[in-house]
């Protein structure tokens, strides 16, 4: 077949970036950075402008640019674990009028709290420095995403960076949660599978791993890399690589898992905290869970009081249009890699190993049961932009219009205090 295939971008070029030139290595990385630092800008000016526009009930404004504004239930649990560590207890130990079950911290991952702890050291406030990490990792992924798309601007890796923009559910990105630390390790973990760099990928796949479960995806996709990786070593040595850096990632669950029965004494602290008051465990039916995911009354549980701004009277439910968009994310991602399939018979190393990580990113809420918590677990599948980055503008441009018009519906929902 010869020719652009009506599925993919035509590769238009759009030459903003001057070629580089003899002694001028510096000036050459700083204009490789103008497009993730606008993408970031454009990432807090869009947000600011729905958080703005997403008042409470009772008229007040959503500072948007202080911490407050960006805390929500289990930002208080990661900041715990970043000022005092880890514990378990029962709740009627300390609460006379609560149900008999377990309460804590131990339900959270330590790699983003750490981090937050790290930089805390610098005398700033817990709550900047969660902030401060969150951004940081969010500039971080853009970088990384840019590097991956080859860090030239054209039509597809533009369009792609605007996606990553308004990315289904990246209201979180730049919230006191982990998504952003725990996407960026993702990407790092694709990034040294495409240079070919065990290590690289296992650090990364062991920061995504200790920032939250769904990072553990990392540990089977380097797993399988040796089917697909390090092509210019022998299948002994593609075996060797794939199960260190499998195993290294690994080692951030165990990590999480250590600390948390250095804190509590017990090394099912995690599982017996979601179970007693999660009821989460073992593995659900997945479409069951889906199900309960839709139909999730958060607009009954948590309407805001009094007069209700248009843009938040109809965000209520956009956590169910919210799945739509992510199942057509999903499917775009898979359907893309079987034409690339078909037409070349191959896929990059590193577009095997962003397909793995969204299909796995994609389904594991649902088998773990994550009923109040999937539109932020599914905010890590942004490391399927690489394969989106080989989608035609046809399909790129209305999935933007698709993202941003989601966008603002589920960040109004989350700055109104009804998305959790």
């Amino acid at each position: 077949m010869t020719g652009p295939h009506p599925w993919f971008h035509g590769g238009v070029v759009i030459d903003l970036v001057p070629p580089a030139r003899t002694g001028a290595p510096l000036r050459e990385g700083l204009h490789r950075l103008v497009p993730p630092v606008v993408a970031w800008l454009l990432g807090n000016l869009v947000t600011w402008l729905v958080a703005a526009h997403s008042a409470a009930g009772d008229g007040s404004k959503v500072a948007y640019w202080s911490t407050a504004g960006r805390r929500r239930w289990d930002s208080e649990h990661y900041l715990a674990i970043a000022k005092t560590g880890y514990e378990m207890f029962w709740c009627r130990d300390r609460y006379a009028d609560f149900p008999d079950v377990m309460c804590g911290n131990v339900a959270w991952f330590p790699g983003y709290p750490m981090a937050v702890r790290a930089v805390s050291a610098t005398g700033l406030p817990y709550e900047t420095s969660a902030v401060l990490v969150a951004e940081a990792s969010l500039f971080g992924m853009f970088a990384v995403l840019w590097y991956l798309l080859g860090a030239r601007l054209t039509w597809a890796s533009g369009l792609t960076l605007a996606i990553g923009v308004v990315f289904p559910g990246a209201v979180y990105f730049h919230a006191i949660f982990p998504i952003a630390t725990g996407t960026l390790a993702l990407l790092v973990c694709v990034a040294g599978v495409r240079r070919g760099s065990w290590g690289m990928a296992a650090a990364g796949g062991f920061a995504a791993a200790s920032c939250h479960l769904v990072g553990a995806v990392a540990v089977g996709m380097l797993l399988l890399s040796a089917l697909f990786a390090w092509q210019r070593d022998a299948w002994r040595v593609r075996i060797a690589k794939a199960v260190a850096s499998a195993a290294i990632a690994g080692c951030g669950v165990l990590w999480a898992k250590w600390l948390m029965w250095q804190a509590t004494g017990r090394w099912d602290a995690y599982e017996a905290l979601q179970k007693s008051s999660y009821q989460q465990s073992g593995v659900r039916q997945p479409f069951d869970e889906m199900r309960n995911a839709y139909g999730f009354p958060f607009g009954d549980w948590y309407r805001p009081q009094g007069h209700l701004p248009w843009l938040v009277e109809h965000s209520l439910g956009a956590h169910r249009s919210q799945l739509w968009l992510n199942v057509i994310f999903f499917l775009l991602v898979v359907a893309t890699a079987v034409v690339l399939l078909v037409r070349d018979r191959r896929l990059g190393p590193d577009e095997w190993a962003a397909l793995i990580l969204t299909v796995a990113i994609f389904l594991l809420p649902f088998f773990a049961g994550a009923e109040m918590s999937w539109y932020r677990n599914h905010a890590q599948m942004f490391v399927g932009l690489v394969l989106v980055h080989r989608m035609s503008r046809w399909i790129q441009v209305p999935l933007l219009v698709l993202c941003s018009v989601q966008y603002a519906l589920l960040s109004s929902m989350f700055f109104a205090g009804v998305l959790v």
